[in-house]
């Protein structure tokens, strides 16, 4: 170990900690303020351990919890775009690219290319791997905004086709069992709302 060595991994260690700062969208289940995506990878990181038994056959929970851990670090940079909010997707995944361009590249070179590579492979959603953590990151504001009441889904006048396509594609690909559980569930808020 050098000193030099450190001193990159503490400096990314100081600047991830900025994540706490990046305020999301979506609220605490208590409805008492927005959470931070720091505070939203950690409760996925949960999400996915403690529901790593519904994953498909072969799945590794922990390069899930690796691509969990890094998702979001772009935030910092990038800033939170809301699922249901109007974005420009290509606009984001640009300034994702480059915010994943400068955080990661303050690491020592090989680690900056290993977690680099699990970032690529999380956005990319094509290995089982990716697509579990997908589905966990689309399975976890759902279960907080049902337990709030809607949360956010009324301010994004999301509806169930939206819910379907955004939320449900992505939880299906990777764990289908958490999908045909939150689906009803989902259904049901929105015909109580929707009358």
């Amino acid at each position: 170990m050098t000193a030099t060595r450190i001193d990159a991994q503490v400096a990314f260690l100081a600047e991830a900690d900025r994540l706490k700062s990046v305020l999301r969208a979506s609220h605490l289940i208590d409805g008492s303020r927005r959470e931070n995506s720091a505070e939203h990878s950690w409760h996925v990181m949960l999400y996915a351990f403690v529901l790593a038994e519904h994953a498909p056959e072969g799945v590794q929970v922990d390069r899930v919890l690796q691509m969990l851990l890094l998702h979001d670090i772009v935030e910092i940079d990038a800033g939170d775009a809301p699922i249901h909010g109007s974005v420009d997707h290509a606009a984001m995944a640009a300034k994702e690219a480059a915010a994943a361009d400068r955080l990661f590249g303050l690491l020592p070179p090989e680690q900056a290319a290993r977690f680099r590579a699990l970032w690529d492979e999380f956005e990319a959603a094509e290995t089982p791997d990716a697509q579990f953590a997908k589905a966990i990151d689309r399975f976890q504001t759902p279960i907080a905004n049902l337990a709030s009441g809607g949360g956010t889904w009324a301010e994004y006048r999301v509806t169930m086709d939206q819910m379907d396509s955004r939320v449900g594609q992505p939880i299906t690909r990777g764990a289908p069992g958490l999908w045909a559980w939150l689906r009803p569930q989902i259904a049901a808020f929105f015909a109580r709302t929707d009358s």
